[in-house]
């Protein structure tokens, strides 16, 4: 691993990692996503649903969970994160599912995963595997080093007119800021970065930064995504809001019993996780 990309993952929160897959892996990530389009799970959703811009997303479905843990650590990315941690374990979280297609599905609004996840601590990454080639211009966008900042309320996804609606309520967290709408005001409003992709190139990305986007359009009508989720060493439990208007609990909505015994700044652990180094 290059120390600059130690460095860019730690500062600014994001990084590529050019033809880091095979075709062959490649080909058994394609097979994973087309088998979970095919058999949806109960997280599965779709964002701003009834409108053109309807996209459809799933999330820690627990029909693909053993094929998805075996895939995980038939990958690289056990010596990979370890590399870009510094962290002796790497345990695999789980998969999520992007499919956008038709040439209308809209950008997905800015937000952070944390503002969904019980996440906290450096050892976190998404790792983004897109299966076509991906034009900056519809690429997924950061906010460099957001993910050293503030921990903002989520959007809740269904609401065109207003991306930054709170999925949680109340004065828990600040609301998200609309920064569609600032960098329309001002371009140099946010420092954000994104970049073109090939098919076996993967976007590691910090949980916490602020990050959106990946339209399609007429030139770029579809586009299939598998994001993995890993953790390691320092990964800590950082609890959701007590009461949230959108029904999350403090461990979030997914793997809620297997993490309930977790308290704020304990290490992020469960046995439902599989460990892949």
């Amino acid at each position: 691993m290059d120390q600059s990309k130690r460095k860019a993952f730690a500062e600014d929160g994001a990084v590529l990692i050019e033809g880091c897959l095979n075709a062959e892996q490649l080909a058994l990530c394609r097979q994973a996503f087309d088998w979970g389009i095919e058999n949806p799970g109960p997280n599965a959703h779709s964002l701003f649903d009834g409108s053109v811009q309807k996209s459809h997303v799933d999330n820690a479905n627990p029909f693909a969970k053993g094929r998805l843990d075996e895939l995980a650590a038939a990958l690289p990315f056990g010596r990979l994160f370890a590399d870009l941690w510094g962290s002796e374990h790497v345990w695999y979280f789980a998969e999520e599912l992007f499919l956008k297609a038709g040439g209308n599905a809209g950008r997905s609004p800015w937000h952070q995963d944390t503002s969904y996840l019980p996440w906290a601590g450096k050892h976190f990454a998404n790792a983004w595997i897109s299966f076509e080639a991906v034009p900056k211009r519809n690429a997924l966008e950061i906010v460099r080093g957001s993910h050293l900042g503030t921990r903002h309320d989520g959007s809740t996804f269904q609401n065109p007119d207003d991306p930054t609606e709170p999925l949680h309520g109340g004065d828990a967290w600040p609301r998200l800021p609309n920064i569609e709408a600032e960098r329309r005001a001002n371009p140099d409003a946010y420092d954000i970065v994104s970049w073109a992709t090939r098919p076996g190139d993967v976007l590691l990305l910090h949980p916490g930064v602020l990050h959106g986007g990946g339209a399609v359009d007429a030139d770029f009508p579809d586009r299939h995504t598998l994001v993995m989720r890993f953790f390691g060493d320092d990964a800590v439990f950082s609890p959701l809001p007590e009461h949230s208007d959108a029904g999350f609990t403090p461990a979030g909505v997914l793997f809620v019993e297997e993490l309930a015994s977790l308290k704020a700044g304990d290490p992020f652990r469960a046995s439902c996780f599989r460990q892949i180094l």
